[in-house]
Formats: C-alpha cells, sequence, structure tokens
C-alpha cells in the first residue's frame, strides 16, 4: 500500500482494557478495507503537553475508552485542537464523554461543567451516572438522521458492544444538542449514545465501542468511515 495516514490515540495505553486490543487491529482492518496503511501512534495523556505541536502531525484524532486520563486537560485540549481545526475525529466511550465536557466548557460556556467519574461532588456534572450500567453489555442502539453514522452503517438500527458507567446528564441535553452539535444515536429507550458536529469533515462521538468488532475480524464501519476521512 502506497497511501498512508496517521492517527493519534490520545488516552492512557493499557493492555488489559479490551478497547485497548480492538483499535489497532479495527484500524489495520479499516485501512485494508480502503487500500490505506494506518500508521497509529499511543499518546500517553501524562505526555501530552503541547496538542498543537504534537497533533500537528496526524490526520486523525481517536480520543479512546478508559478514563479517568492521568491528564484531563491534555485530553481536552487534544480535542478542542481537533474540533477548531478540522481534524478526523472520534470518540469512543471516554472520547465521547470527554467530548461533550469540552464542547460544554468551551462552545455553551459552561466553564464549571464537570465529570462526575472524576469530580463527584462537582457543582455542575454534563456528564452522570447511566441509569442502568453497560459495563460488558450491548444493545440495540437507534441511527437518527443521515449524517455519519447512519451512512457508514447502511440502516437505521445496529447493535454495539460497551464497557461504560457514565453519560450525558439529561438535564443538558437540551443545551448541548440545541446547536451544530446532534445527536445521531440513541439507546432504546431514548438515551443519547452518539453524536456528529454539524460543520465539521468528521467529528463524531459514540459511547459504544464499535472497535471491538475487529476482535471478531470485522472491520467497524465507523473506523473504516473515520479512516476514509483521513485520506
Amino acid at each position: 500500500m502506497d497511501k498512508r495516514c496517521r492517527v493519534a490515540l490520545i488516552g492512557d495505553y493499557n493492555p488489559a482494557v479490551v478497547a485497548h486490543q480492538a483499535i489497532p487491529e479495527a484500524l489495520r482492518l479499516a485501512g485494508e478495507d480502503l487500500g490505506l496503511e494506518v500508521d497509529a501512534e499511543w499518546l500517553h495523556t501524562s505526555l501530552l503537553r503541547d496538542p498543537e505541536k504534537q497533533l500537528q502531525d496526524f490526520e486523525g484524532i481517536w480520543c479512546v475508552p478508559a478514563s479517568p486520563y492521568a491528564n484531563t486537560e491534555a485530553v481536552l485540549n487534544a480535542i478542542r485542537y481537533a474540533r477548531e481545526k478540522q481534524v478526523a475525529f472520534l470518540g469512543t466511550c471516554g472520547g465521547f464523554q470527554h467530548a461533550i465536557l469540552e464542547y460544554a466548557r468551551n462552545v455553551l460556556g459552561i466553564k464549571a461543567a464537570d465529570h462526575a467519574e472524576s469530580h463527584p461532588q462537582a457543582e455542575t456534572l454534563v456528564i452522570t451516572p447511566l441509569a442502568c450500567s453497560l459495563v460488558e453489555k450491548s444493545e440495540e442502539i437507534v441511527l437518527e438522521g443521515a449524517g455519519i453514522l447512519r451512512t457508514a452503517y447502511g440502516q437505521p438500527r445496529i447493535t454495539e458492544g460497551y464497557h461504560c458507567s457514565y453519560g450525558i446528564n439529561p438535564a443538558f441535553e437540551q443545551q448541548l444538542f440545541s446547536g451544530p452539535l446532534k445527536v445521531s444515536a440513541r439507546g432504546v429507550g431514548g438515551e443519547v449514545r452518539a453524536f456528529e458536529l454539524e460543520g465539521h469533515p468528521f467529528y463524531v462521538g459514540t459511547l459504544f465501542q464499535s472497535e471491538r468488532r475487529a476482535l471478531r475480524g470485522e472491520a467497524p464501519p465507523l473506523v473504516i468511515a473515520f479512516v476514509d476521512a483521513m485520506n
């Protein structure tokens, strides 16, 4: 393969985390599907000090599962960089949660927005425990609209796996999604499971971990779309 692209994996690599096992294989399979060589580099959050400099040579940024991260502010800065610089961005599980946190703080001006996992006593919790934990569970998901997710999967309903206990506080849902940030998937009970940012080439967050498909030898449709956006 002559064509190559580079993706930064923002998170604290742990070989025991199932998603961390799956992500490199998901990218490899997606690249194979598209005829691209995908070079993925793990960037530990404790070493991510200057996103402008450290991320400038990457075509894509994936904020990966397994939070809380060693350096939350570095993660939020990396997400902001992807959003503002129009770099292809994918956030799964913890990446979904922190992308919502970054948007709440820096776009909506909710400066005190926080995450219940890292600061459970904070007054403005935008990310709170799910009503029903999704640790090592799968569920049916309804895709909304005609955006990136719906196009990638080519069907209105999918089933994906999770390892997650936190999601969007319903009290902030209307405020979060009244502008260019749009809900693109919900659980069958109506809970937000994915979002996309209108006006950005590729900016997607999913609470589910579609990358797990790679451990079954499947190229995840969303990861194919992500890699294609980097091409």
